[in-house]
């Protein structure tokens, strides 16, 4: 069945937001108790602002999503390029419990450098099949830099 574009926007963004709340909305309790508690950089954001940039980012990581998954390119292109976002999307999934849930820095580091690898590979394998997906998955990266700094930095101060 081949479902129009907007249908698999939709899907994706069900998904893709609603994944990120569910995990989220399971460590939310340490971002006012753990998380508070620890020495943080300078650069530290206020914790208001998480929310509102993981909606936009899940956003617009499911609208990338959802353009790959409508192309007409070559179905081996296509489907490295779901495939990697699928894994990326996992790996983010994991970070938030097993930093802010089990409050392991060190091991949530691991994950956030192997996270951005893979967003990395994924923007690569977007760019063979839609520009557009390639270009919306760039405040992502841009966003995972910064939280990988800001893990970095928390280990280095709470170790």
């Amino acid at each position: 069945m081949n479902l129009p574009l907007i249908t698999k926007i939709i899907i994706a963004l069900i998904v893709c937001v609603g994944l990120g709340f569910l995990s989220g909305y399971f460590t939310a309790s340490s971002i006012n108790t753990w998380y508070s508690e620890l020495n943080k950089p300078f650069f530290n954001p206020p914790n208001w602002i998480f929310g509102p940039a993981w909606t936009l980012l899940y956003t617009l990581m499911a609208v990338a999503f959802a353009l790959v998954w409508d192309s007409r390119t070559k179905i081996h292109l296509k489907s490295k390029a779901m495939k990697l976002f699928v894994a990326q999307f996992a790996l983010n999934l994991v970070w938030t419990p097993v930093f802010f849930g089990l409050h392991q820095i060190a091991i949530a580091l691991l994950i956030i450098v192997f996270l951005w690898i893979l967003i990395f590979k994924t923007m690569q394998a977007f760019k063979r099949v839609n520009m557009t997906s390639y270009y919306l998955m760039i405040p992502y990266l841009l966003w995972v830099s910064f939280a990988t700094a800001l893990n970095a930095s928390i280990l280095y101060l709470n170790s």
